[in-house]
């Protein structure tokens, strides 16, 4: 069931909420040439690969997309609960680089 789905270039621009700038992020993109995005609940792997592509020019060997349930947090008798969040984990071909800094 391999159905290939154009997807426009706005919806494509909307895809990649925010880079993922924290420790474990830093590691996972030196040690395995990956970058880690906060992406849209409804967007699939082909088309956070798409997106990336599009937006820093870059070539994309595979994705892998973790699914992060919000926790429950407690205020006195009140229980609320964390926004769910999809993270995309984007593994770049060999010489490829983003840079999220933007250095001159």
């Amino acid at each position: 069931m391999s159905t290939t789905k154009k997807t426009s270039s706005e919806r494509l621009a909307k895809i990649i909420l925010a880079p993922v700038i924290s420790e474990k992020a830093t590691f996972v993109g030196e040690k395995h040439n990956q970058a880690l995005f906060r992406v849209m609940r409804d967007a699939t792997k082909p088309e956070v690969k798409a997106a990336v592509e599009f937006l820093f020019k870059v070539e994309v060997e595979s994705v892998q997309i973790l699914n992060r349930a919000g926790k429950q947090k407690r205020s006195g008798k009140t229980v609320g609960r964390k926004n769910h969040v999809k993270h995309a984990f984007v593994c770049l071909k060999p010489g490829q680089e983003i840079q999220f800094t933007g250095g001159a």
